[in-house]
């Protein structure tokens, strides 16, 4: 996904750690989870995966407190995470409302530029930007969120936005209405998605949704793509009132300037998610 070993590190744990942010927790303690060749990465690699991984956990307030390593012909690593919430702050899926905002805060496209930067496509600011969006912790998105009551919360990963939306839609029982002109890109995502660097995934995510998802004509092919883009340590999808859609927006700029309202909380309907 990146050519180097540090910053692989640090997008695993930036991944990792974004499963305690969106149900509104604090990493406490993580453990190391490595597989690597030892006859084909070198020991300052491994090294090297391990600090970005490191510097992470402590950018996250959280401490390291060991790990396992196994040998495999793939190189794997990630972390396993525990962290505390009190009970009555408990973010889930399942909590959307009737008439809420959906706010997102990290843009789309990891999958597409990742694709694309196989091919040597994206230019170094472009390249730069993707690598910044993946190792971007959750952290400081959640910290504003404590600011207000929010009524649902998720991260996006692999499932591509219109994925995740589709199962808090499906556990909050109502239909998401996604506004796809508002959805914040990454530079160059739109463009290299309308030259077909679209992953795998992205069309398996899409066909998963068959039969519980209208797309209005109007939406281009490249936007509806990028709607079911799967993500590496994307941003976190919140469901909030729409009197306090604005001002937990205003908090999140701060630290995540390209979030944006990006849609809507329905009446349960034909379908689970709308796009328009």
């Amino acid at each position: 996904m990146v050519d180097s070993p540090y910053v692989f590190g640090q997008i695993a744990a930036a991944n990792a750690l974004s499963d305690v942010y969106a149900m509104g927790g604090e990493p406490l303690l993580a453990l190391n989870l490595l597989c690597f060749p030892s006859n084909k990465l070198s020991a300052e690699h491994v090294s090297q995966i391990l600090k970005g991984g490191q510097d992470k956990v402590k950018e996250a307030g959280a401490l390291l407190v060991g790990g396992h390593t196994i040998e495999d012909e793939q190189p794997i690593y990630g972390l396993s995470v525990t962290g505390t919430v009190h009970p009555d702050k408990v973010l889930t899926n399942a909590g959307a409302k009737i008439g809420d905002a959906l706010l997102l805060t990290k843009p789309l496209g990891t999958g597409v530029l990742t694709s694309a930067a196989r091919f040597d496509m994206l230019n170094p600011a472009q390249y730069e930007s993707l690598t910044y969006y993946m190792a971007r912790l959750n952290k400081y998105a959640k910290e504003a969120m404590d600011l207000f009551s929010v009524n649902s919360c998720t991260d996006i990963t692999g499932f591509g936005f219109a994925g995740h939306a589709y199962e808090m839609a499906q556990a909050s029982n109502c239909t998401l209405r996604l506004y796809s002109d508002n959805v914040p890109l990454m530079d160059g995502a739109y463009e290299y998605a309308d030259m077909g660097f679209v992953p795998a995934g992205t069309i398996r995510n899409r066909k998963h949704l068959e039969g519980d998802i209208h797309i209005e004509k109007n939406v281009s092919v490249p936007h509806i793509n990028l709607l079911f883009d799967p993500q590496t340590s994307g941003g976190l999808l919140i469901a909030i009132d729409k009197e306090n859609a604005e001002k937990l927006l205003y908090e999140i700029q701060k630290f995540e300037p390209a979030a944006k309202i990006v849609g809507e909380v329905l009446q349960k309907k034909e379908y689970s998610i709308e796009i328009i």
